[in-house]
Formats: C-alpha cells, structure tokens, sequence
C-alpha cells in the first residue's frame, strides 16, 4: 500500500503510555463498536477502557434494536477513568444522539484537555440510513469536531459533515480541508465508497497532504473497518507514533484484517483483529504471541 510522502504534522504526547479511552456504543456481534475497539488496542499493546454510550442488538445480518445510555452516565464513565488511570488518547465513535453529544463534548473539555482525540463520525449506517437527527447532526459539527485532533469519516459521513456531494478524489480532498476549516485538526478522509480498483485514501493536516492507495479486496468480511481503523490510530498515537505512521500503520492493519477475515457469520462478517503485522509491536509479548493467531493464517 502506497503512501506518498508530506509534511505532516506530528501530534506529541507528553510521555505516551498506550492508554486509550473508548467512548463508543457496544456491538452484541463483537465485529464493530467497542468490541472492535478493544481487540484492535489489544492488538498494538496498547491498554483500553471504555465509556459506553449505546447497547445494540446486532449480528452480521444487521441491526435489530439500540438503547441509548443516559447522558450523565456517559459521563461519569469518562469522569470515572480519567480521575483515576487517566488517558493518552480519547477515541470516539457512536454517540446516538444530541444529548450524548453534548455530555461528551463538556466532558472531553472539563477532564481530556490534555489528550488526542479521534473521532470516527459514526452518522450513517452502511445502508444509507441516517443514524443521526438534524439537531445531533449539528452538534457533531458545532461541537465535536473543533475538539477532533483527528476525523476519519468515510465518503457518505464526510457529505454529511460538510454538506458537499462527494464523488471523486478531489472532491474527497476539497471536503477535508472544509473540515479543517470547521475546526478538527487533522482528516482521515475515506475513500472506500468511491468506485475504483484501488481505494484511494488522503490524510489531511494543516501542514500538509498525503494521498495513501491500496488495492481493493472484494470481500463481504468487512464489519467494523471504521472503529478498527480509528482505533488502530488511537493505540498508535497512544504509543508514541506520529500521525502520519500512526495512519499508515493503520491501514495496514486493516488491510490484512479483512484479508485474513475469519470468515465468521451469514451476513458481513467481522475482520481478523487477533492478527500481528511484521514489525507491529514486536518488542511486546502481547501482541507478538497473539492467542487469536490461529485465525488468520498469516504467516510473518
């Protein structure tokens, strides 16, 4: 996978200890949402915890019920770990709605000051539907995105965040600057829902550019790519890389997930997140003596 050079910014972190705080819903399927979450910081070496925001009903046939947690509770969730083990790195994925929004927001700006954030804009599901209402679709603008280091949405959640039609590469481009420009630091911007035999991806930041290709796997085994892929950033960030290595790393691992899927499942099946890429995390006995090795069939 191709990843041309740039001159990016690197976000720092004073001492990094690979702590990543997930504040996203939970998947019954374990292929997405925090579930996903955890296996992929686990993967890295790097430690999770985690603030629940929504239970669902799911399986890789689909969605069949969601519950939303009470804002305060979010809440206290993050409150609860951050006074206590503290984070490198905050993780966002599903909110569900405007007042889980909001709560977390006034959260990450009373106790995360001094964290990264990425913020995987979860707004529409793969089947086009909007997951968000309009008062929580403008939240997420107004408020979640000025305090995103970095945002990772895919081509339908970037239309949404920036009200643009989004149907080539540089119309993909054009859209992470207006994100840059609405606030969030840096921009993954995900070009898998373009057509094409190589998927083409750009990382955006407000000192440079990177265009990232890798060729397209045909596969039904692609639950959760977006968590897996935001998270795969977290725990890297966590761990000291810089974002431009944190974002290729990523996508490495997300690339082979999905081709060393297991296969699991009747409907969209969930990625290979026990996988250990050569070079990832080889010095850490977790992730270099993987017990979900057994699954993948990747030989190193």
């Amino acid at each position: 996978m191709a990843m041309e050079d740039a001159e990016l910014t690197e976000f720092t972190l004073p001492e990094p200890e690979g702590r990543v705080l997930i504040i996203a819903g939970s998947d019954s399927g374990g292929g997405a949402g925090i579930q996903a979450d955890i296996k992929t910081c686990a993967a890295f070496g790097a430690y999770s915890m985690t603030a629940v925001t929504a239970v669902t009903v799911q399986n890789t046939q689909g969605v069949r019920e969601v519950e939303v947690m009470r804002p305060e509770l979010v809440a206290a969730q993050v409150v609860a770990v951050m006074e206590d083990i503290g984070a490198d790195v905050v993780k966002i994925g599903m909110l569900g709605n405007a007042g889980v929004i909001a709560a977390v927001a006034d959260v990450l700006e009373s106790h995360c000051e001094d964290c990264l954030t990425v913020l995987d804009p979860v707004m529409v599901a793969t089947s086009g539907d909007r997951l968000l209402d309009e008062a929580a679709e403008a939240l997420m603008i107004e408020r979640m995105l000025p305090l995103a280091d970095i945002v990772t949405p895919n081509v339908p959640e970037a239309e949404v965040l920036t009200g643009m039609t989004i149907d080539d590469v540089d119309a993909l481009r054009t859209a992470g600057d207006r994100l840059l420009e609405l606030g969030a630091g840096a921009a993954v911007m995900k070009g898998a829902h373009m057509d094409g035999a190589m998927i083409m991806d750009i990382l955006l930041t407000e000192d440079g550019v990177a265009t990232m290709t890798a060729p397209r796997l045909h596969s039904r085994h692609t639950h959760g790519t977006g968590c897996t892929l935001a998270s795969a950033i977290a725990a890297n960030l966590a761990l000291g890389q810089d974002i431009g290595s944190a974002v290729s790393t990523a996508r490495e691992f997300v690339f082979e997930a999905i081709r060393t899927a297991p296969k699991f499942g009747r409907g969209k099946g969930p990625l290979n997140h026990g996988l250990t890429l050569p070079g990832m995390a080889v010095e850490n006995e977790v992730a270099s003596d993987n017990p979900f090795a057994a699954l993948k069939g990747l030989q190193e």
